[in-house]
């Protein structure tokens, strides 16, 4: 079905149907025309040609969207938003998993542009992605990071006030007179997991409270990286913290089955606090004390900022964070002491 096709069935000339089916030009034709073209379009079962229309205004219609790991569960939420703003706006999202590999993402990234896509929105940048980033942007290429940030880099970023988080998460700990805690660390080279990290470390000391060094860092938020460093937690000759914050909800599944296999109940023995809250960490046991984070809410926001930046030659627009919230749950309580 073309174009020439609903212009004979209109009875218009086919100039007069390309203008009255692009939004962009649809009101230099009178509104009864334009809806009766629009009735037969429709009826006729005519689709547009994206890709004809891409190659005329130098347009794919495409965003690329660049995920870490398509497994983590804390990412689908933010597709769901970033998907459900571009869609109204004609753009299609395709989705890439770097893998968290700078080998692969320097790949994907190469692939994109020679793919001529419109834009791109990061979710899984890390600190050593800038110059890949920048190259981006350079080609003219609007780029707009989601959920994980790159201090420095002078690009549009959405995501959640981390530092904030791991205040909240120490308030909380803090709040059940828990005086020697400790974290678990997610990756060193994602910003997110520093801000945690300095949060926390900062309220628990402005509280005159122990926090037990832990050394590593672990490369994964998975349930087999908190297990791991929980056990060599454990393993170690301290004291054993009363309350623990691990930097994703995964990782205190893990820790809390580390804990059970050597005895130790949550949160009689130990406290336990994660961050995200995951769809059905109530449903676990002990239910999980979680740090929320608006993970749709960063997806649409992104996904907003990016198509106002292709639709308006401004500058770009201005980076946001949201606040996360504590949600109490059954894994934290106080210390034997305090019982």
């Amino acid at each position: 079905m073309t174009l020439e096709d609903v212009a004979r069935a209109a009875g218009v000339h086919y100039s007069t149907v390309s203008r009255a089916l692009d939004p962009d030009t649809a009101r230099q034709v009178n509104v009864v025309t334009r809806k009766r073209v629009a009735a037969v379009a429709k009826r006729m079962g005519y689709q547009k040609d994206m890709v004809a229309s891409g190659l005329k205004r130098g347009r794919t219609h495409t965003v690329a969207v660049v995920v870490g790991d398509l497994g983590n569960p804390n990412i689908a939420p933010v597709l769901r938003g970033i998907a459900n703003r571009l869609e109204p706006a004609g753009l299609m999202s395709l989705i890439c998993e770097s893998q968290d590999d700078p080998t692969r993402l320097e790949r994907i990234l190469n692939h994109l542009l020679s793919r001529r896509v419109d834009a791109v929105i990061m979710t899984g940048a890390r600190l050593g992605d800038g110059p890949k980033l920048r190259r981006i942007r350079r080609q003219g290429i609007p780029v707009v990071l989601a959920v994980q940030n790159v201090p420095g880099i002078r690009l549009p970023a959405y995501t959640n006030d981390d530092d904030l988080g791991g205040e909240l998460a120490a308030q909380h700990l803090l709040s059940f007179r828990h005086r020697r805690v400790a974290q678990l660390r997610g990756p060193a080279d994602i910003y997110p997991c520093l801000q945690r990290a300095q949060g926390f470390s900062r309220t628990i000391a402005a509280a005159g409270a122990m926090e037990v060094e832990v050394r590593f860092t672990a490369p994964t938020g998975s349930p087999e990286e908190g297990h791991r460093m929980m056990r060599q937690l454990l393993d170690s000759k301290r004291a054993l913290p009363t309350g623990i914050f691990a930097h994703h909800d995964l990782m205190a599944f893990g820790a809390i089955t580390a804990a059970e296999e050597r005895g130790l109940v949550c949160p009689r023995d130990v406290s336990m606090i994660g961050y995200h809250d995951l769809p059905h960490v109530e449903r676990v046991i002990p239910s999980l004390t979680s740090i929320h984070q608006s993970r749709e809410e960063l997806g649409r926001l992104a996904a907003e900022a990016l198509v106002k930046m292709l639709s308006s030659a401004d500058g770009p627009p201005s980076s946001r964070k949201l606040a996360p919230t504590l949600v109490v749950r059954q894994s934290t309580g106080p210390p034997r002491d305090f019982r």
